[in-house]
């Protein structure tokens, strides 16, 4: 395992909820621009 896979590995959520086409979710994500 590479250290990349470990920190992905830490940040899963387990209890993710079943979704199907045509559902509508939220997705929370914050953007950085710039250098």
């Amino acid at each position: 395992m590479n250290r990349l896979d470990v920190v992905e590995t830490t940040q899963l959520k387990e209890n993710i909820p079943a979704f199907q086409p045509g559902d509508t979710l939220r997705v929370h994500v914050r953007i950085k621009e710039g250098n």
